[in-house]
Parts: structure tokens; sequence; C-alpha cells
């Protein structure tokens, strides 16, 4: 998935889907260490919460019906 950088004020911003959000279990205001590894941005939630399978395959779901194309074309 290719995301484009947005400028927010004095800052930039990258913004996240509802379906990332949920696969990660976080929420707006939440709050995430950011870190850099292998040249890669790795977001992990501070205060992960737990989620069911259920929840879990219905985020998935969306995110494969929304980008399966693109997901195909970059594996």
């Amino acid at each position: 998935m290719t995301k484009h950088l947005r400028k927010v004020g004095n800052s930039t911003a990258l913004l996240l889907d509802k379906p990332i959000l949920e696969l990660l279990g976080i929420h707006e205001g939440d709050a995430v260490n950011l870190t850099v590894t292998n040249g890669s941005l790795v977001v992990t939630p501070l205060n992960p919460r737990a989620i069911s399978d259920a929840e879990f395959n219905e985020s998935l779901d969306r995110v494969i019906n929304d980008w399966g194309d693109v997901l195909k074309r970059l594996a």
C-alpha cells in the first residue's frame, strides 16, 4: 500500500486508514512508539489492545477487499 505524506501545520503527517488502525488495535489519540528498522518505519502501540480473532479477520478482510489488487502486485 502506498501512502503520501501530507503537510499539517508545520509538520508532515502520514494518514492511516481505519482498517490499518484496527489491525494495530489503536485509535485516534493513542500513543505509539516509532522506530526505524532496516530503513522501515515500525509503528508499535504503547498500550496494545487485545482483539479477538473475529475482529482481526474482519479488519483483514477489509484491507484485502480494499487493497487486494495492490497487494498482489507487490507480492
